[in-house]
């Protein structure tokens, strides 16, 4: 008798795996992914344009960036990008702002505290070319808890978590593939994580992105 091997795809649910982290697979459609990759293409153009950050030692980034609302560079925001050509940041589209908001009501329910209360005002862009990974880090630069928002574009990533005071393991790994949603806040708001690999080639077909993962992080700063 002929066996039947069960090839189904296992279904990607939205999930916790640690409190006030939350995955969401799928939360963008083939249209907003593409759209969303389009206006990366105009806000990684000159002024304030796309750059390898660069950290006080000296060392240049893996992953490219460009800001928008405010500048970030490690480890400091600004209105301007001092760090490239020091022009002023360009402002955080209504769009992704009202996409922000968006996430954090599907996160943590529209009647929350998180949702009610979000009011995002930065957006730090990352593409990560084949090859890049981001070392384990906190966002800890901004005065407000309010939930920081990741939109992944691309290719799959595995993002991983470690803990709010440690950036050692145990880790929490998660696979990330083109528009899945992932929120942390509440308690993990500052949480140790970071992006140790890229799978190349598994970006969807006609996303008119270059080879690697694109990831849109959206923050309120709590600055003035």
């Amino acid at each position: 008798m002929a066996l039947t091997l069960d090839t189904a795809v296992p279904v990607r649910e939205r999930r916790e795996p640690l409190p006030g982290v939350v995955h969401v697979p799928n939360w963008l459609g083939d249209e907003a992914q593409r759209r969303l990759a389009d206006d990366f293409r105009r806000w990684s153009l000159p002024p304030a344009g796309l750059r390898h950050p660069r950290v006080p030692t000296g060392h240049l980034m893996s992953v490219q960036s460009v800001c928008l609302g405010w500048h970030w560079q490690p480890y400091a925001y600004t209105r301007t990008a001092d760090d490239t050509d020091g022009a002023p940041v360009k402002p955080l589209p209504v769009e992704v702002e009202a996409l922000a908001r968006g996430a954090v009501a599907e996160a943590y329910g529209a009647d929350s505290p998180e949702s009610t209360a979000y009011a995002p005002d930065a957006a730090i862009v990352n593409l990560y070319p084949v090859g890049a990974r981001l070392g384990l880090h906190q966002d800890g630069e901004e005065p407000s808890d309010a939930p920081v928002v990741t939109i992944s574009l691309g290719d799959t990533c595995t993002f991983r978590l470690a803990g709010i005071d440690r950036r050692t393991g145990p880790f929490v790994d998660l696979e990330l593939r083109s528009g899945d949603l992932l929120v942390f806040g509440r308690v993990n708001r500052r949480i140790f994580h970071g992006v140790p690999k890229i799978r190349p080639g598994t970006a969807p077909v006609g996303l008119g992105l270059p080879g690697g993962r694109l990831s849109i992080t959206v923050r309120e700063t709590g600055l003035e």
